[in-house]
């Protein structure tokens, strides 16, 4: 699978936020993050310290994001922590999950039984980029 590092998409990248645990890149709309092997993907551990740079750097609570999880490496998510993401009242206009391997598309499967809106899954960046863009500008 292609990062994002790799792509020309790199170049619209608003701001790249660079964390022990992986990367996440904000772009005007959306926020695309790359996880690192072998993280168990936490509330408090991770999550929260993307959503408090993210909501700071745009001065926003989120509900007018698309967050993607480009899911180049294998690491696993703790599902029910988004329901600690929604009770501290955020929200986001779509999630999008770019996956390959089966198990990915478990873990996928499993978080859309906590996250309250449909998970959209990709076979490709380029894809979920072009989904991003088009919520961002169909629900402005």
């Amino acid at each position: 699978m292609l990062s994002l590092k790799e792509s020309f998409f790199l170049n619209d990248v608003l701001k790249e936020l660079n964390y022990s645990f992986g990367n996440v890149f904000i772009f005007d709309g959306f926020v695309i993050s790359e996880i690192n092997s072998g993280i168990t993907f936490t509330w408090e551990n991770h999550a929260k310290v993307i959503v408090d740079d993210v909501t700071s750097f745009l001065d926003t609570d989120g509900r007018d994001l698309v967050y993607i999880s480009n899911r180049i490496n294998s690491y696993a998510v703790k599902p029910n922590d988004w329901l600690k993401f929604f009770t501290n009242s955020y929200s986001l206009k779509g999630y999008g999950v770019v996956a390959q391997t089966k198990g990915s598309i478990m873990n996928t499967v499993i978080e859309n039984l906590f996250f309250n809106k449909k998970i959209q899954r990709f076979q490709s960046l380029e894809a979920a980029i072009q989904w991003a863009k088009t919520k961002v500008l169909v629900e402005m």
